[in-house]
């Protein structure tokens, strides 16, 4: 990265932090209701070494999402689960175009330099090219003959 440690205790919104009762809290869910959704595959948390769920603040963000596109917007969770699995793919497209249009942009960056150092070793005593217009005279050429 930028040649710093990152430190280990830092926190993301991806930090598995919660455990179910805070995140049903935090969600204003019951805690079976999360684990529902996390045997129906919309919501997975990470697990612990004994295998007990342990939430993020991204996890808790998708809990409210998913809540909010089931009781508002009666959608049902078959439904719901699509949409998620669609946002994620699109996500990642999204990410995709970033990378390669960086790279686009690098291998211009890269080709102006290379044109620019081609420009430059051009030999200064050369006579530029100019274009010659066409006529559609014809000139007829025959070689002297030697005389005999």
């Amino acid at each position: 990265m930028d040649g710093r440690r990152r430190n280990p205790y830092q926190l993301t919104d991806d930090s598995p932090v919660y455990v179910i009762s805070i995140a049903a809290q935090l969600s204003g869910l019951h805690p079976q209701t999360l684990r529902q959704y996390d045997r129906l595959g919309l919501v997975s948390p990470d697990r612990t070494a004994g295998r007990g769920r342990r939430y993020s603040a991204r996890d808790i963000e998708l809990l409210r999402t998913v809540q909010q596109l089931s009781q508002d917007e009666g959608i049902n969770l078959a439904g719901i689960k699509r949409i998620i699995e669609l946002e994620n793919q699109v996500a990642a497209l999204q990410q995709r175009v970033a990378e390669l249009s960086a790279a686009v942009d690098g291998a211009a960056v890269a080709m102006q330099q290379r044109e620019a150092q081609v420009h430059a070793s051009y030999r200064r005593d050369l006579v530029p090219y100019q274009d010659v217009q066409q006529t559609s005279a014809l000139v007829v050429w025959r070689p002297k003959r030697p005389k005999e």
